[in-house]
């Protein structure tokens, strides 16, 4: 059975709840009854040796928590003797007998279902008189892991949040990441270090700060176990949605990785991993989201640690706090002497140009290019995620750049290379295919400049589809160029005293800005663009500032000519003839 058609069948157990339950309230019950199935699953062959084991050194008066664990062959177990078949055996008090089978599984699970707030849910279950149908439903599924893989296990999920996100209203997007684009990020962050990560033993650490459900950190973990089996990639992260939270812990738990690297809370205003670095690490913030809730706590850091913070480049504008991962991340980077380190972040088009010289979004910009932290943006196709039709893009950062990278930025427009989905998710319609993923791959890791393909469909011929420019390229700096005050004769008014005393007094309504690249001679510029138009005109240098944007839409747009006017209107005069036909036919 395929993931779709496996969420589609645990879906279908919310009929029982029609009535009882709001369509919006149905993910509540489905998704944890889901994990603790699945959990229930992964422990069935094991669970006769743990209860010998329990009992034997409970007589032995030892701690029998180790001794467990090894003999669950996981991360967790349950002393229980009932299981989810065993509890259909005695309908009257199944209310009971879930409540001690859920007590009975080691701390990190039972912190699992106390997010799910379990209790309460089994309490209305029992109180509706559906307890007993809902879980026997669920005990009749068989996600044992030789059945459903992890992989798998982890897109049921994906796909059951996506559901319960459309019927209450929510974003999925704000839960998960569409597997495409994970993989696209994952190839990226990886390529350049395929030798290292092929070496046996290799142990490296990947962080999410906004981890959702894990399915980034899930298939970074995938791609280097198919690369390489002796490899470890140990994984940490962090979530605010309780339900997501628990979901990605139990993940974690039967992957065999250490949950307590999965923290819950809000990464910006309570860092989770404080002090820690990474060698890898990958992010799908919230778009547009506003940052009001946490800014107190986080212009308190800015002010009073400055770089010995997170966020001393700058603050973006409080209706956006996507660069603030930008800056959090950074901020996790490896230092260079100890293996520095590689992330990916998705974005929407607003970091790249939002914000003038001299504010938040311009300074991270700043920051990032003249500290060379800059590898490549890449613009992805509209309609890829289940909650936005915007354009995004997937920035990676290094501070360890090769050496042919140093000093320059490469932008990548993969938003022709997308297929169209059999039926669309939400805001979803277009998915990148393998091939794409590959194509891109290639392009950033042979790190060259690249016409588009002439041949395909929508492809845009002569358009370019890889650019490579020097990161002071995209700096320009501000000029406030002023002109002088005149009374009602015409004649210019001096400054009486001050530092400016015997120099002209600016007119504030004639005041303009120029933004002058940072490659470019001011001076020269100013003889050339604004003397000739403005003779009295000269710069106040003390306004001077310097500003940082990424037109990335403008470096690939590429003017295409419309078509000669006598072929339009021969189109339109063949049509006007046609409607006029069929006109006169009506009226014979």
């Amino acid at each position: 059975m395929n993931h779709t058609t496996l969420s589609s069948f645990i879906w279908s157990i919310a009929d029982l709840l029609r009535g009882d339950y709001k369509r919006s309230e149905y993910g509540k019950v489905i998704l944890p009854f889901t994990v603790l199935r699945r959990l229930d699953c992964v422990l069935e062959a094991t669970k006769p040796a743990v209860l010998v084991e329990l009992d034997a050194k409970q007589q032995a008066g030892l701690n029998p928590e180790p001794f467990l664990l090894r003999k669950s062959g996981q991360n967790f177990y349950n002393t229980s003797p009932l299981d989810m078949k065993k509890l259909m055996g005695d309908q009257d008090h199944i209310r009971e007998n879930l409540y001690s089978y859920v007590q009975a599984f080691s701390p990190a699970v039972r912190d699992i279902f106390d997010r799910f707030d379990f209790h309460t849910l089994v309490d209305r279950l029992s109180k509706s008189g559906l307890l007993y149908q809902v879980a026997e439903k669920f005990a009749q599924i068989d996600l044992h892991p030789d059945e459903v893989s992890n992989s798998q296990m982890g897109l049921v999920f994906e796909e059951l949040i996506r559901k319960f996100a459309e019927d209450s209203n929510e974003t999925a997007g704000e839960h998960f990441t569409p597997r495409e684009v994970i993989r696209l990020m994952v190839n990226l962050l990886f390529i350049e270090d395929d030798d290292v990560l092929s070496k046996p033993g290799v142990v490296r650490t990947i962080y999410d700060p906004t981890a959702g459900t894990g399915g980034m950190l899930s298939i970074a973990g995938e791609y280097l176990e198919e690369h390489n089996p002796e490899a470890r990639l140990t994984m940490f992260g962090q979530e605010l949605n309780d339900e997501s939270y628990a979901i990605c812990k139990a993940d974690m738990l039967i992957k065999g990785q250490d949950v307590g690297n999965i923290v819950a809370g809000n990464t910006l205003s309570d860092d989770g991993h404080l002090h820690k670095k990474f060698d890898y690490m990958l992010s799908n913030p919230p778009f547009g989201v506003e940052w009001k809730k946490v800014e107190k706590d986080i212009r308190k850091e800015h002010e009073h640690q400055g770089f010995n913070g997170r966020f001393g480049a700058g603050l973006p504008r409080v209706s956006d706090g996507s660069l603030l991962f930008l800056l959090h991340l950074v901020s996790k980077m490896r230092p260079t002497q100890d293996g520095g380190s590689r992330f990916g972040i998705v974005l929407n088009g607003s970091p790249l140009f939002t914000g003038g010289a001299g504010s938040g979004e311009s300074e991270i910009r700043r920051y990032v290019l003249e500290n060379d932290l800059v590898e490549a943006i890449i613009g992805l196709p509209t309609d890829m995620f289940y909650n936005t039709g915007i354009g995004t893009y997937v920035w990676i950062l290094s501070n360890r750049k090769p050496e042919a990278r140093r000093g320059y930025v490469q932008l990548i427009d993969a938003s022709s290379m997308w297929q169209k989905m059999r039926k669309s998710l939400g805001s979803k319609r277009k998915e990148m295919s393998d091939a794409h993923i590959a194509e891109v791959t290639r392009l950033f890791g042979e790190f060259q400049e690249a016409p588009r393909p002439q041949a395909g469909e929508g492809l845009g011929r002569g358009k370019p589809i890889a650019l490579i420019f020097k990161n002071q390229d995209f700096g320009y700096r501000t000029l406030t160029v002023e002109r002088p005050l005149r009374d009602a004769a015409g004649k210019i008014i001096l400054n009486e005293k001050g530092k400016l005393k015997g120099k002209p007094q600016s007119d504030t309504s004639l005041r303009d800005t120029e933004n002058v690249p940072l490659s470019e001679d001011i001076e020269s510029y100013f003889k050339r663009e604004v003397l000739p138009h403005a003779p009295d005109a000269w710069i106040d240098h003390d306004k001077t500032k310097v500003g940082y944007e990424i037109p990335f839409n403008r470096h690939f747009y590429v003017f295409e000519p419309p078509r000669p006017l006598a072929e339009i209107d021969a189109e339109l005069k063949q049509c006007t003839d046609r409607i006029l036909t069929m006109i006169a036919g009506l009226s014979a």
